[in-house]
């Protein structure tokens, strides 16, 4: 594998992305998100990449989360999606910020009915007593909700600015291809091949 200067990092990330939608059994745009509490302790978490751009990299969650509390509290992520039947990953890292509401809403929208009522019935992260509590606080949305259901103001999207983006391709013997592009600041991106 061989990446050239000049090589746009999000065209070279959508080709992988379309070759995944062909070849992933589940979840192509699936991605380990991590950050760290306000103490520096990690975690990490399996969610669903929906968006990309230069303008960043957007998942969508409840703001009042473990996660959102995590990425508030520091402005930092990170995530790796990993295509194991390609035998490919990605990694970016950079600050993080809440999504233009605008953009939450439109996204909202597009999803399907019972996804917009778990957004309000869940409170994510937090204790549940039984799962027949859940059940009766999506009745409880479904009742509120006949109609139209709009976002809840504690859901919305988290727009990752990437600094750094590394591509990785599996090689024989364990000498994979490894490229990092580091944002230069510049509206450009510095190339370097690293070891495997």
């Amino acid at each position: 594998m061989e990446i050239l200067a000049g090589t746009d990092p999000f065209g070279l990330f959508q080709t992988w992305f379309d070759e995944a939608v062909k070849a992933e059994i589940n979840d192509p745009d699936a991605v380990a998100l991590a950050s760290v509490d306000a103490d520096g302790m990690p975690s990490v978490r399996m969610v669903l990449l929906k968006e990309w751009s230069p303008a960043g990299f957007v998942i969508y969650t409840n703001y009042e989360s473990r996660k959102a509390d995590e990425l508030l509290a520091t402005g930092k992520a990170a995530f790796c999606i990993h295509w194991k039947s390609l035998r490919r990953q990605v990694r970016v890292v950079g600050p993080v910020s809440k999504a233009d509401p605008a953009q939450s809403d439109a996204y909202f929208a597009s999803r399907g009915r019972g996804s917009q009522i778990g957004a309000w019935a869940s409170a994510q992260s937090r204790p549940l007593a039984s799962r027949d509590d859940l059940a009766a606080q999506v009745r409880a949305v479904e009742d509120r909700f006949p109609d139209m259901v709009t976002r809840p103001p504690h859901w919305g999207g988290f727009s990752i600015d990437p600094q750094e983006i590394e591509f990785w391709a599996d090689g024989e013997h364990r000498l994979h291809d490894r490229f990092k592009f580091t944002n230069d600041g510049k509206a450009g991106w510095d190339i370097q091949r690293l070891n495997p």
